[in-house]
C-alpha cells in the first residue's frame, strides 16, 4: 500500500489521537489559489473558518492574504485574533444573535451576509443604537441543486439558508429604505464537497439571470459572493493532494457574465488535504465473520463518517505486513462510531499507528468531549 510521507519516529512518542497538519502542503495549496486568481485583481478569496479554526492554521491563511468567512461571533473573534483584517471578514449564518451582530459592527467587519428580512431589521436597529452603518449583502437561495450528500446541500428551496431568488428584490428595496444599512451585493452558496463543475455552471447561470433581472428594474448590485463548495479527492490523497482550483475558478471566469468584484469562500479545499488524524490500534478483535481494528480515536475526533458515512483513506504507518480487511472502529459507546468497514490495511497489531487522511476540515473544528473524552492535541509540521 502506498502511504503518505510522515515523520513516523516523532509520532511514536506522542499521545494519540492527535491531528497532524502538513504546513508545506498548506502553503502549496494557498499558492495554487493565489496563482489561479492572479489575473483577476478584483476577486477576493475568503477562508471558511468553520472548516478548521486551529490558530496556527488560521494564521498561515491570514498571512497569505485571504479574507475570512465566519458563521458565528466566536469565529469572528478567532479570525481577528489570527490576524485577518476586519475589513476582509464576512459574517453569514441564519441565526446571528444580537451580541454577535454588535461584535461585528464594533469590529468594523467588511460585510454581513443577511439571510432574512427579519435579520436585516435587527441589524439596522443595532447599528442605529451604536451610531454606525452596516454593510450588507443578501444571501440568495438560488434553488440550484448540487451533486453532493443531501445533508450538505444548501441551495435548494427547502433548505433553511437565504432568501428565495424570487423575493430578493423586495428584500433589497427594504434595505434601501432603512437608515443604517448600506446594501452592496448578493451572496450565494449551493453546498459542499462538490466535484461536478456543472453545478457551478448552473450557479453562474442563476446569478446572471438574477443580476439581469435586478438591473432591468433599476437595482444596482456592487459585488457578488459565489460561496465555496469545491470538493477534494478523499480517495487519493497521495496522488491528488491539491484540489482542482484551476478548473473551479475557470468556471466562473467563463460563465459569470459580470465585471463586478467577486468573492469566494473556500474551506475544505484549502485545509482538508493537509490534515491527518493519527491514532493507535488498541486491540485487534476477531469477530464471527470479520476482524475489527479498535482505535483510540473515535467519532469525537472525526465525526464525518458517523454523520455522512463519509470516506477517509486510512493507512497503517507501522506495518508493511500483508493487506487485510478490517472494520476500523473507535471506543465510543455508539454503534455509529465507525471509521470504515472492510478497510484494507497492512496487517494490524496493538500499538500500530493509523493515519486517517484528509481530516484537516471538519475534524478538529467538530471535535467533542462526548464520553468525557479529552480533546486531542494538534501538531503542525
Amino acid at each position: 500500500m502506498i502511504k503518505g510521507d510522515f515523520p513516523l519516529e516523532s509520532f511514536r512518542s506522542r499521545r494519540t489521537p492527535f491531528y497532524y497538519y502538513d504546513a508545506a502542503l498548506l502553503r502549496t495549496t494557498l499558492e495554487r489559489v493565489r496563482l489561479a486568481v492572479a489575473d483577476r485583481p478584483d476577486w477576493r478569496v475568503h477562508y471558511a473558518v468553520k472548516a478548521n479554526f486551529n490558530p496556527q492554521i488560521m494564521r498561515m491563511i491570514a498571512d497569505a492574504g485571504l479574507g475570512a468567512d465566519c458563521v458565528s461571533g466566536g469565529e469572528v473573534s478567532a479570525a481577528i485574533a489570527a490576524g485577518f483584517a476586519p475589513s476582509g471578514i464576512v459574517f453569514a449564518g441564519v441565526g446571528k444573535r444580537d451580541d454577535e451582530i454588535e461584535l461585528g459592527l464594533k469590529a468594523g467587519i467588511g460585510r454581513f451576509n443577511v439571510e432574512s428580512t427579519a435579520e436585516l431589521q435587527v441589524i439596522n436597529d443595532i447599528a442605529g443604537r451604536l451610531g454606525c452603518r452596516a454593510a450588507v449583502s443578501f444571501r440568495v437561495n438560488p434553488d440550484v441543486g448540487a451533486h453532493t450528500h443531501a445533508s450538505i446541500t444548501t441551495g435548494l428551496a427547502e433548505n433553511k439558508f437565504g432568501i428565495h431568488h424570487t423575493r430578493i428584490e423586495e428584500a433589497i428595496r427594504m434595505a434601501m429604505r432603512l437608515p443604517n444599512i448600506d446594501f452592496y451585493g448578493l451572496h450565494f452558496h449551493i453546498g459542499s464537497q462538490i466535484l461536478d463543475m456543472s453545478d457551478f455552471v448552473a450557479l453562474c447561470n442563476r446569478i446572471n439571470a438574477c443580476i439581469a433581472q435586478l438591473e432591468a428594474r433599476g437595482v444596482q448590485v456592487r459585488d457578488i459572493n459565489v460561496g465555496g463548495g469545491l470538493g477534494i479527492d478523499y480517495e487519493h490523497p497521495n496522488h491528488l493532494p491539491v484540489a482542482g482550483f484551476g478548473a473551479y475558478f475557470d468556471v466562473f471566469k467563463r460563465h459569470l457574465d459580470t465585471r463586478l468584484p467577486v468573492h469566494f469562500e473556500l474551506g475544505r479545499s484549502l485545509v482538508a488535504p493537509c490534515g491527518t488524524l493519527i491514532s493507535r490500534v488498541l486491540y485487534v478483535k476477531e469477530g464471527l465473520y470479520k476482524q475489527f481494528a479498535i482505535l483510540d480515536a473515535s467519532m469525537t475526533e472525526l465525526i464525518r463518517p458517523a454523520l455522512y458515512d463519509a470516506y477517509h483513506r486510512m493507512e497503517n504507518l507501522s506495518s508493511d505486513g500483508p493487506e487485510t480487511k478490517y472494520d476500523v472502529v473507535g471506543p465510543v459507546c455508539e454503534s455509529t462510531d465507525v471509521f470504515g468497514k472492510g478497510v484494507v490495511l497492512n496487517e494490524c497489531h496493538r500499538g500500530d499507528l493509523i493515519a486517517i487522511r484528509s481530516a484537516g476540515a471538519y475534524g478538529e473544528s467538530m471535535a467533542s468531549q462526548y464520553n468525557c473524552r479529552q480533546l486531542p492535541d494538534s501538531v503542525v509540521g
